[in-house]
């Protein structure tokens, strides 16, 4: 185990290694408000804001990453999803932490024990006990809009299902609360015409929520519309696109789509081809629609999901043995962006990739659509996922510079379900001054550390303000 230590390992100057940084960090990056404009917090939870109450629940009831580290420990699965207790499951992952060294659980762990309960110790199982009651003391005076506004989060944008009331998000919106909360338009559920009973559950789901019946494409693009004209109503400026595969784009005719929706509805089975026609009509169907509302469409891209089939009877969905996919997605979104930008409906646009050998790939592609009608129109997203670590993010920040344009880069986003992951921020902005400013110790870089300091000022806060037109008020 890690010795004890009388001195904190999250010091003020954790990462940054220079005078620069140190500047670039402290007088520019550190106090501004967090913009988060993509996770899966719930609305709901924000909305009751009742404390959490309990350390393990906010760390490990949905946190993929830890379940993965627990299990790379040797943990069994009682202790991480399964029955154990919450404070049996709370020590499992303390025997876990100092074994993460070097992966960004460590790091993250500590951010935000020193962060939300100013606790400098390490976590590891002589330490567990004392840090779990300290922990639940806090947590149980805590609600979780009192635990976003103690990380200065101005906004947070959350991802929902087109058949999502919204009512949590009217709640917190016509409340007193710090942080806003406002909508994503996630479109998945819409593409899944293979998967018959699912599908059909879905469409009556959909029908449901509109008050007519779902019986034609027709009718089914009315309901799109009517909940795309719903979510912008109530404040959505952002949709989200994240299924598993390649993103196939082939030749199709809306006769063609037509008769391929009959034909589901019809109880006959579809051809693969049939399945990536009505898919890629979907796609652009989406697409114009975004671009008309003026919002940005986000594409997370590259996951294989599900890849332990025992897991997955164990847990169910999301059960963490998710992983890179060696997908092609460059011809795709050649044909997709260019033809959206030839007819001059092309929205905002952000991808992201979740394989690293992508990154060039990606960078380049975004930088095809620019069409100066504003700064930074198509970005390549943030790391993301198994990219969203020290390195990760340095590739990132590094491709992008060298090919497109940092200076109108969005910034960060957590992709989390916890109200205990915002320091993750904390560390996007300790790696970015470090990066800059290791640059001007090179003399890669002009030593004008005010025009340096603007610039982290708008990657970390203003670039995502201007860009997504939030009312931060």
């Amino acid at each position: 185990m890690i010795e004890a230590s009388p001195k904190a390992f999250i010091t003020e100057n954790f990462l940054l290694r220079s005078k620069e940084a140190e500047i670039l960090y402290h007088d520019y990056a550190k106090d501004l408000p967090i913009i988060d404009y993509h996770n899966h917090l719930s609305a709901k939870q924000i909305a009751e804001n009742k404390p959490v109450e309990n350390i393990t629940k906010a760390w490990l009831s949905e946190d993929h990453y830890k379940w993965r580290g627990m299990r790379a420990n040797g943990i069994n699965e009682a202790f991480i999803t399964g029955f154990a207790s919450l404070k049996e499951k709370f020590i499992k992952w303390a025997e876990t932490v100092p074994y993460t060294v070097r992966n960004p659980l460590f790091h993250w762990t500590q951010l935000e024990l020193k962060r939300y309960f100013n606790i400098d110790t390490i976590l590891q199982p002589s330490t567990a006990d004392e840090i779990y009651d300290k922990a639940n003391a806090i947590l149980a005076k805590k609600t979780p809009a009192e635990l976003l506004e103690q990380m200065k989060v101005e906004l947070v944008c959350t991802t929902d299902d087109p058949t999502d009331s919204l009512k949590y998000h009217k709640q917190i919106n016509k409340g007193t609360f710090y942080t806003k909360v406002l909508p994503t338009f996630r479109s998945d559920a819409l593409f899944f015409i293979e998967d018959a009973p699912n599908f059909n559950a879905y469409l009556d789901k959909l029908g449901a929520c509109v008050k007519f019946s779902i019986s034609s494409l027709g009718s089914l693009l009315k309901a799109i519309d009517t909940r795309i004209d719903f979510f912008h109503e109530n404040g959505c400026v952002l949709s989200d696109y994240g299924i598993t595969g390649a993103l196939h784009i082939v030749d199709y005719t809306e006769i063609e789509v037509a008769e391929i929706f009959r034909k589901f509805l019809s109880k006959r089975p579809l051809t693969n081809e049939e399945v990536a026609k009505y898919r890629t009509f979907m796609m652009f169907y989406l697409s114009r629609k975004y671009h008309t509302k003026g919002w940005t469409q986000q594409f997370h891209l590259g996951p294989i999901r599900n890849n332990n089939k025992r897991l997955v009877e164990l847990c169910g969905a999301d059960a963490g043995c998710d992983s890179i996919g060696d997908y092609s997605f460059a011809e795709s979104m050649s044909k997709l962006f260019g033809q959206l930008d030839y007819e001059n409906k092309l929205a905002k646009t952000i991808c992201y990739n979740l394989n690293p050998a992508h990154n060039e790939v990606f960078a380049s592609m975004m930088g095809n659509f620019n069409t100066g009608e504003m700064p930074g129109k198509m970005q390549w997203g943030s790391g993301w996922w198994y990219l969203d670590q020290k390195d990760g993010i340095e590739k990132q920040l590094n491709t992008l510079s060298n090919i497109g344009l940092l200076s109108h880069f969005v910034g960060m986003l957590t992709d989390s379900r916890s109200f205990l992951s915002f320091p993750r921020h904390e560390y996007f902005r300790r790696i970015l001054c470090d990066l800059i400013a290791d640059d001007i110790q090179k003399g890669l870089v002009p030593n004008d550390i005010p025009f340096l300091g603007k610039l982290v000022q708008d990657i970390c806060y203003n670039n995502a303000v201007k860009y997504f037109k939030f009312d931060t008020n």
